[in-house]
């Protein structure tokens, strides 16, 4: 049997991450599983990012146990077990990555493998992603293309994933269950 994959999806500071770590806590609790993975993608490249970061650690509960990943994430998903609990905070820096790090055949690679990865998982997964399709089309091209590989990411995840939650102002609506 594989195992649990949950999208959260939602503007910037709208709560995806506060609603991923109560879930997966909430399991942790419920005896669901044993172990809390925090897979954080984000680079400390700037004072602002290094702000987010140090916001995320002050909050986060000293039950996780903290890998920072900015591209591996598919070796990490590979190797959950069915007591783990895996939270990627976020995909839009992992996709950021991807586009702006690795070459293109090398990001294909790994988008593919991830994907693969959560459909054979046997640990549960809670993935953090932002939906940045509700704005205007942007004017350059890298973020016109960041803006279409984010909604066909967040689509190919929400294929695969047995919940899909959109989360606005801190209150989730539900959209796959």
């Amino acid at each position: 049997m594989t195992g649990r994959v949950n999208l959260i999806i939602g503007g910037a500071r709208s709560g995806k991450s506060a609603l991923a770590e109560s879930r997966a806590e909430q399991w942790l609790s419920e005896g669901r599983v044993n172990e809390l993975i925090y897979i954080a993608t984000a680079q400390s490249k700037d004072d602002e990012m290094a702000a987010r970061i140090a916001h995320h650690k002050a909050t986060r509960s000293p039950l996780w146990q903290v890998r920072e990943a900015p591209w591996e994430i598919a070796d990490i998903i590979a190797q959950l077990t069915s007591q783990q609990c895996a939270l990627i905070d976020c995909l839009t820096l992992w996709l950021t990555f991807g586009l702006c790090e690795v070459t293109e055949r090398e990001f294909f690679s790994n988008k593919q493998r991830l994907l693969d990865v959560l459909k054979a998982t046997k640990g549960s997964v809670i993935l953090v992603s932002n939906e940045v399709g509700h704005g205007i089309v942007p004017m350059g091209a890298l973020s016109r293309r960041f803006v279409d590989e984010s909604g066909w990411l967040n689509q190919d995840i929400a294929a695969i994933a047995n919940s899909v939650d959109f989360v606005m102002a801190g209150l989730p609506l539900n959209l796959k269950k």
